[in-house]
């Protein structure tokens, strides 16, 4: 059976299926396919964000410090899931971090080849946009949910000290 290359996998991805062949084929010149081994941070928030990532297995999860209780994950993102929508707008830096909570098989791009690509073709950049400001949208609604979590039960002190 023959390996499927870049652009296979992108027309596979729920994110970028639908899009014609042409633009699936100039965005697979900023894409790789990557495996990122359990416990991997991918990044932290506030580093530069540089790439992005559609997943085709495993598991990412999203974090983002919590003074006094350290790294709280607010989402986990599996196959058929985006990481990074950061690398759109400058100042281009992580307003979450990410940690490869199961190993995970992806296909990871390149953010300045895939923002020169867009600036090139302002149809693909409205596109692309309106994909990720869904996937943004999708991010503050798992944020808030996890936030009432914390703050609406929080752990019993009496539970910490036995």
């Amino acid at each position: 059976m023959p390996s499927l290359t870049v652009f296979d996998h992108l027309a596979m991805h729920p994110f970028l299926s639908d899009l014609p062949a042409e633009r699936l084929h100039r965005l697979a010149w900023h894409a790789a396919p990557v495996l990122r081994p359990t416990g991997r941070r991918l990044f932290r928030e506030g580093s530069p964000a540089e790439r992005f990532w559609l997943v085709r297995s495993g598991d990412i999860a999203l974090d983002f410090h919590v003074p006094g209780r350290g790294d709280v994950v607010v989402e986990h993102v599996g196959a058929g899931g985006v990481i990074g929508w950061s690398w759109m707008r400058p100042p281009y830096r992580w307003t979450l971090g990410a940690v490869v909570a199961r190993e995970c098989r992806a296909l990871e791009f390149d953010a300045g080849g895939v923002r020169e690509l867009i600036a090139e073709d302002a149809d693909l950049g409205r596109e692309l946009n309106a994909r990720f400001v869904a996937v943004v949208g999708e991010r503050l609604q798992a944020a808030r949910r996890r936030l009432v979590e914390l703050y609406a039960y929080p752990p019993d002190p009496a539970l910490r000290e036995g």
